[in-house]
């Protein structure tokens, strides 16, 4: 399948979601104001890094996307599979600081336009949904623990329409090269779908597995049509020029900001 997410400066831009109305994109590394690393763009404020550094980051993108900050809303997440649903009032929630609200927060949805739902990643999977007809929007932050707890079924719940005109996009995260040991291996053989899939064994206790891959399965197994999943080629631990990933990096890195918004 074609990659739909172009290069723009600073982010990437998915072209299907741009024609229905919708801004889906991903931010970039390269050409920021961060020392952590070098010149990074990095997102995220609770990281090791100058909080100016960040709003400047942010800045800059409301600039490039046509969303201004007060219109951003970014929940704190905990790995875990909570979803809230985010309305105008939330609006630049945990953007010019961080706060207590939205805590342990991994999926966010909205019916609203002209809000910006926003997460940061640095190899979990951004998983973005959306349907111009019923001007639905929603982020879920998918890492091995929310992807075991099925947040993106988390998110289908608050979905109040046929799946026929929901689109789902899974977006850059890690390659199969993240290994996972038996007992992860087991938890994920738990899901109601074949982990022949996602999971490569590859030695005693050591196991390769497709996060992009396992959240798809769930979604068609949940009554998605295939046909209306979209899934990146990018992949945060192979593209380092792009990306930032904690993984290779040792942690030692920024954030990406996935965003999903849809004007009037």
């Amino acid at each position: 399948m074609p990659e739909k997410f172009i290069k723009k400066p600073h982010y990437l831009e998915h072209t299907d979601a741009l024609k229905d109305n919708i801004m889906l994109g991903f931010t970039t590394r390269e050409d920021g104001e961060s020392d952590y690393p070098k010149n990074a763009f990095n997102m995220a404020r609770y990281i090791d890094d100058k909080s100016e550094n960040v709003t400047q980051h942010q800045k800059q993108l409301a600039e490039l996307i046509g969303y201004p900050r007060e219109q951003w809303v970014f929940p704190i997440q905990t790995h875990e599979t909570k979803v809230v649903e985010v309305t105008k009032e939330d609006g630049n929630t945990n953007i010019d600081a961080l706060t207590d609200d939205l805590y342990g927060v991994d999926g966010i949805y909205t019916y609203e336009s002209d809000l910006l739902l926003t997460m940061c990643y640095a190899d979990c999977v951004p998983v973005y949904f959306y349907s111009k007809k019923h001007h639905f929007v929603a982020l879920a932050h998918a890492g091995w623990r929310g992807t075991v707890g099925r947040i993106v079924e988390e998110i289908l719940k608050h979905v109040d329409f046929d799946y026929d005109d929901l689109k789902v996009v899974i977006g850059p995260a890690t390659s199969n090269s993240y290994e996972i040991n038996d007992d992860i291996r087991s938890k994920f053989e738990n899901l109601p779908i074949d982990t022949t899939h996602f999971i490569e064994t590859r030695g005693q206790d050591k196991h390769g597995i497709d996060l992009k891959e396992a959240n798809k399965q769930l979604l068609i197994q949940a009554g998605v049509p295939e046909s209306q999943i979209d899934v990146t080629n990018y992949a945060t631990s192979e593209n380092l020029d792009l990306f930032f990933s904690y993984r290779v990096e040792k942690s030692k890195t920024g954030r990406m900001l996935a965003f999903i918004g849809q004007h009037k």
